[in-house]
């Protein structure tokens, strides 16, 4: 009985005492943890939003390169529209001493005409096939504008002649008014005939957040504009998809010029998180050599 007198335990002063320490040893520690923290937290925040806008501008560079010749237009500084290209080729326009030789009547009805090459040859994603567009010396202008179907024709079919080194493109009869000087035709892939990207960013909201998303649309030819927002209410737009969120502005300039075979476009988009903002510039040419 007197050992067990003789044991003691902690008052509930001391423990108090205890926690007030500990308390004020953990306050002094996050004087100097936080400032690391948030230095890491804010460099995470920056990465993501640099990431984003990166690949933001990569995916429209790549698609903008693949454009047809004079087919990018910019009805407003938020939005940009053009007509893809899966591949190119160039046609017969002399006929030779084949007797196979066919070639593409311009000025003329016309439904088939000799591509020379052989369309097996091109990798699986550049292969002509039935459903896509042949575009023929594109300028934007009436009589040669493919928005318009002016100097495109819907491919039925390509006939290879294993004996000649040319094969055969099948469109729908077609009177093509302009020839290309270099004698090339271009190919709208079928399930790609419009793209176009939307921004609609207008500022941050109260946590300093970009409110605008960067969308990509695809639409069909031939249409009207469709580079207008909200672009899935346009009738001819068959899918719209968000490329990038906490957009706080965008700005798209493309100065047409006929003195420049290779219009730049000019892309500007300002992403913004948590008041930390990143701002990136890229310029694309646009190849215009119909």
């Amino acid at each position: 009985m007197a050992a067990q007198r003789n044991q003691r335990g902690a008052t509930l002063i001391e423990l108090i005492m205890v926690i007030a320490m500990f308390g004020v040893i953990a306050s002094v520690a996050s004087v100097f943890i936080k400032a690391p923290i948030d230095a890491y937290v804010d460099s995470a925040r920056r990465a993501a939003l640099t990431d984003a806008a990166d690949t933001a501008m990569r995916r429209m560079a790549r698609d903008i390169r693949k454009a047809l010749p004079n087919s990018a237009r910019i009805p407003d500084s938020q939005c940009l529209e053009f007509i893809p290209t899966k591949t190119a080729g160039r046609y017969r326009a002399l006929v030779d001493a084949s007797p196979t030789s066919d070639i593409l009547n311009i000025g003329a009805l016309d439904s088939s005409f000799n591509m020379l090459g052989h369309n097996e040859d091109r990798p699986a994603d550049q292969q002509i096939e039935a459903g896509d567009r042949v575009a023929l010396y594109n300028l934007g202008v009436f009589g040669a504008n493919a928005y318009t179907g002016d100097n495109t024709s819907l491919v039925s079919g390509v006939v290879k002649d294993s004996n000649e080194k040319e094969d055969t493109i099948l469109i729908a009869a077609k009177k093509f008014l302009l020839a290309s000087g270099g004698k090339r035709f271009y190919v709208i892939p079928a399930g790609e005939q419009v793209v176009g990207y939307v921004c609609n960013g207008n500022g941050t909201d109260a946590h300093g957040t970009g409110t605008g998303t960067l969308r990509r649309y695809i639409a069909t030819l031939p249409g009207a504009n469709s580079c207008t927002l909200p672009v899935i209410d346009q009738n001819n737009v068959t899918s719209v998809s968000i490329m990038a969120s906490n957009v706080a502005s965008c700005n798209f300039v493309h100065n047409v010029s006929d003195l420049q075979r290779n219009d730049p476009v000019q892309l500007t988009i300002t992403f913004t998180d948590s008041g930390e903002s990143i701002s990136l510039y890229h310029q694309v040419y646009e190849n215009n050599w119909p």
